[in-house]
């Protein structure tokens, strides 16, 4: 059974990770700061291949500490899913230093974190995805500290998957449009303007993670994967 570590995986796109990874009966600890969250998915999911551990992935201490837990209770991590992230739309007169040192934080630094302390634990053919979005290649206004915090994931993966080659594989996922909770409330124009035909949804992104972690993709690594039902890909005029 494969050991698979899951950050911000009690809500939207990591949960939806997670019980893809479930399904597969793959052995999951769930990382998130959310008790809430966190009580549903184990209300949902009461399987003992699941397992959760409160962590502030942009504390360094706390996550040393619980990745140093999670080897000495499963001897190994085998696959490694970097989801937890924070936003703030904020104009940039208005944005605090502080919120912008925290999102770059958690989603940036974050993911170096768990690499970092989880490497130890790392086992043979091990795999990691970030998962960052399309806003590390586009943007809407005041979107500074979270373009930023994406963009620099992309770049991280391809970094990381030098430095732990090749021992472990490291790519990442740019998500685009996914509605976790709000599929059903969206319009018609909503969908029509995808050139898929529809916005995403959270198993388009755990079908992604999950192949990439797969031995069929054992030749990938340091890539960067936009799932965006095309929206990158089209020109848009006023």
């Amino acid at each position: 059974m494969k050991t698979a570590v899951v950050t911000g995986g009690a809500h939207g796109i990591g949960k939806s990770i997670v019980l893809n990874l479930l399904n597969q009966e793959h052995q999951v600890i769930v990382l998130d700061v959310n008790q809430q969250y966190m009580n549903v998915l184990k209300a949902e999911y009461v399987p003992n291949n699941l397992h959760t551990m409160i962590c502030d992935v942009g504390l360094p201490q706390k996550v040393s500490f619980v990745m140093q837990e999670i080897g000495a209770r499963f001897g190994k991590i085998d696959y490694l899913i970097n989801n937890a992230g924070i936003s703030a739309f904020t104009a940039i007169d208005e944005i605090s230093i502080d919120t912008w040192n925290r999102i770059l934080t958690v989603n940036l630094s974050g993911m170096f974190f768990t690499a970092k302390y989880g490497k130890p634990f790392f086992a043979n053919n091990s795999a990691i995805v970030n998962i960052a979005s399309t806003r590390a290649l586009m943007s809407e206004p005041h979107g500074e500290a979270y373009g930023a915090s994406k963009g620099g994931i992309v770049a991280l993966t391809h970094a990381l998957s030098i430095s732990l080659a090749p021992k472990t594989r490291v790519n990442c996922i740019s998500p685009g449009w996914i509605a976790v909770n709000d599929n059903e409330a969206l319009s018609k124009e909503d969908h029509l303007q995808h050139p898929a035909g529809r916005v995403g949804k959270g198993d388009d992104i755990a079908e992604m993670v999950a192949f990439l972690l797969s031995e069929k993709a054992g030749f990938i690594t340091g890539q960067n994967f936009t799932v965006d039902g095309g929206m990158t890909k089209k020109m848009i005029y006023v």
